[in-house]
């Protein structure tokens, strides 16, 4: 443990902001799923469809790689690989 203050502040900070990366990296894999199992089922049949699942993912992606939680080339290898496999299920 640290026992300089500004260190102590520090690793607060840093916890908080682990807590906060987590939830949003487990929200855009749950888009990503979600995208996935919407193309899989095709459109119309499933509660959301194929592009409005689609469409949010990439926003999540999006919107995470704006806060600092992943890369900026991170996302965009997400949302590549993502239009690629809902490509080739369609």
């Amino acid at each position: 443990m640290a026992n300089i203050k500004s260190q102590i502040k520090r690793n607060r900070q840093n916890e908080r902001r682990r807590v906060r990366n987590i939830a949003t990296r487990s929200e855009v894999k749950t888009h990503v799923k979600t995208a996935l199992q919407a193309a899989e089922a095709g459109d119309g049949t499933g509660d959301i469809s194929a592009e409005e699942a689609t469409r949010r993912a990439v926003q999540k992606i999006d919107k995470a790689a704006a806060k600092g939680v992943m890369h900026r080339n991170t996302a965009a290898r997400k949302k590549s690989r993502l239009m690629k496999r809902i490509s080739a299920q369609s």
